[in-house]
């Protein structure tokens, strides 16, 4: 597989894309207005204690305070490391009352950025990422990145890093790229990550809270440390200045990947030219078709994301059981690249289409873990039920694309929809009858949306006639292009009175 990284930088916004194999997979974004808080570390002021929840609430300097929860509030032994090289929580934590208390001074780490109504995720437990190594200052844990799979390689990185720890405060994990870490480069940024940590301790002093005391690296620093390895074919930016701090990042820590490393010059915008514009616009839209002809659906709720698998056009060669397990395996592969593309966390459902044979469905199950191996959030996925439903979780860092990019319609509230000409119609008739009951006026005029019209002159030619006989009032209906689609005015002669607020309750 091909995977490469395409950056496209702008004075307002930086975006970077991850392809593999010419699809887009992954999107991130960041503009001036909305910086990137996730890993920012914060002398905060605990404002309170609920023991009802096991939760504080941090004071950090911004409008919605930060979230700690007791599991995040004490340093505990991690009992297994992520694929990113952070720690995995155990079930056990000290009561949040016992750690901290009203009006305390803490230092603690942005974990997950603020969500729709909710503030921001923190942590007391600081992690520091370098390229190789995660330091973790005030713990003792060693770890290594459940993807180095070679026991032989692990066993020398756990050693190398005790060794090298030796009484000094702080515990580390080898990320996965730290695989075949020589002592010389764990040294160096092991020395590195203190120094950091040290002008950490040299703000707090200085600080006086609410106050951000360090900055984690942005967008695509982040993404150049994190993810730019030898399992990148390629990095293409379209900014020759960003090119050369790339280029001069790698020179110290990885200079046989600087070669890998292009700079863009066509007249083209860069994600234009690599079809990737048009992928993303893609992202937005509710409908997903799939190669084999079927498509998903793909719809957002408060509580959860649910999914739903259509064979379509798609009827195959074969029986109805192979027709439904290659769209259900097509299903897979899409339903997780989009959770990635998206950046959809919390939980999903997927209504994948009835299978009667178990061997099937167990196909597909391992067919949806094999494509989340791939996924740099954190995954859990339970089995298909027999109903065809496969829920999982994925780990929620920041606001989703359709989050981050869109906001609520204005005219449909929200929802995506409006209501339809004939729903409209009959909530004017309504409005007419309350106020031809109310005495309001002997004539009234109605202002539609055009497509009302065209559905009253349509469908119902009589309404007019009929409200105006039974209602013994003078109506007059007039189209208006400037009104919503769903929306109407009522007007009260003779002045033409708006008095619709007065009489449009459904």
């Amino acid at each position: 597989m091909r995977r490469e990284i395409v950056i496209n930088a702008t004075g307002q916004e930086t975006r970077v894309a991850i392809v593999e194999d010419g699809t887009l997979v992954e999107l991130m974004h960041e503009r001036r207005d909305a910086q990137r808080i996730v890993g920012d570390v914060y002398l905060g002021r605990v404002e309170a204690v609920l023991p009802g929840i096991q939760a504080a609430f941090i004071d950090i300097g911004m409008e919605k305070s930060g979230f700690l929860h007791a599991s995040d509030a004490s340093e505990r032994e991690s009992d297994d490391d992520d694929a990113n090289g952070g720690g995995r929580r155990g079930s056990s934590y000290l009561p949040i009352q016992d750690v901290v208390s009203r009006g305390q001074d803490l230092l603690v780490q942005v974990t997950k950025e603020p969500i729709s109504s909710k503030g921001p995720r923190v942590t007391a437990q600081v992690s520091l990422p370098g390229r190789f190594l995660v330091y973790m200052p005030t713990s003792t844990h060693v770890g290594v990145s459940r993807k180095i799979d070679d026991r032989e390689e692990r066993a020398r990185l756990r050693k190398l890093a005790k060794e090298l720890l030796k009484k000094e405060p702080g515990g580390v994990i080898v990320r996965t790229v730290g695989e075949e870490l020589t002592r010389k480069a764990f040294k160096q940024e092991l020395s590195s990550l203190r120094e950091t940590w040290e002008k950490i301790q040299r703000a707090v002093e200085r600080a006086d809270p609410p106050a951000l005391v360090h900055e984690e690296a942005k967008l695509t620093s982040g993404i150049i440390r994190d993810l730019f390895s030898d399992r990148i074919d390629s990095l293409t930016v379209d900014s020759g200045g960003l090119a050369k701090e790339i280029k001069s990042y790698l020179g110290q820590v990885s200079p046989e990947l600087m070669e890998r490393v292009k700079v863009y010059t066509g007249a083209t915008p860069i994600f234009d030219e690599l079809g990737i514009e048009e992928q993303i616009l893609q992202a937005y839209r509710r409908k997903v078709d799939l190669s084999s002809g079927g498509h998903i659906v793909i719809e957002s709720t408060e509580a959860l994301v649910a999914v739903d698998v259509n064979t379509g056009r798609y009827t195959g060669k074969k029986d109805a059981e192979q027709t439904i397990l290659r769209t259900n395996l097509d299903a897979a592969a899409e339903v997780t690249r989009q959770l990635r593309l998206r950046d959809i966390g919390g939980i999903i459902v997927v209504d994948f289409i009835d299978m009667d044979d178990p061997e099937y469905r167990e196909r597909v199950y391992q067919a949806v873990k094999s494509h989340l191996g791939r996924d740099r959030a954190r995954t859990k996925v339970f089995g298909i039920s027999d109903l065809g439903l496969l829920e999982l979780s994925r780990q929620r860092v920041r606001p989703s694309l359709q989050q981050a990019m869109t906001r609520p319609c204005p005219t449909c509230d929200g929802t995506g929809r409006v209501f339809s000409p004939e729903t409209v119609l009959r909530g004017v008739e309504r409005a007419i009858r309350r106020a031809a009951s109310a005495g309001e006026s002997r004539k009234l005029t109605v202002r539609i949306h055009p497509d009302v019209a065209l559905y009253l002159l349509e469908k119902e030619p009589e309404f007019i006639k009929v409200v105006k006989r039974e209602c013994r009032i003078d109506l007059e209906v007039r189209d208006d292009p400037l009104m919503k689609a769903d929306e109407y005015r009522l007007l009260a002669a003779p002045s033409d009175q708006d008095v619709t607020s007065r009489y449009a309750v459904a």
